[in-house]
């Protein structure tokens, strides 16, 4: 058996916009409104490592598997995470192998 793993990492935005309330009371042009908003932008990384199994001699797969995590400024984090997606990446392996018996 041969195992290819492929890890890809990709930054994602996402945009975050608060509001201060309904307003009320007098302003420039008058009477209400609908109070203050901020919008902020914040940036993160998506990553995803597949992992395919080939059969060594035919060179056909046999499984593809994949996990997908927001990743951490932390590499102990990123770490366990890792471990976390691979244990039940392979979980889901036995599985299939299981039925095909």
């Amino acid at each position: 058996m041969a195992i290819v793993a492929i890890k890809t990492t990709q930054t994602q935005r996402t945009l975050q916009t608060f509001y201060d309330g309904m307003g009320g009371g007098w302003r420039w042009r008058g009477m209400g409104g609908f109070g203050q908003s901020t919008t902020t932008e914040q940036d993160y990384k998506e990553g995803t490592l597949v992992v395919d199994l080939y059969d060594a001699k035919t060179k056909q797969l046999i499984w593809r598997g994949s996990a997908q995590d927001t990743l951490s400024d932390k590499a102990t984090k990123n770490e366990k995470n890792l471990d976390k997606g691979v244990a039940k990446m392979f979980k889901a392996f036995l599985r299939v192998r299981q039925k095909a018996k």
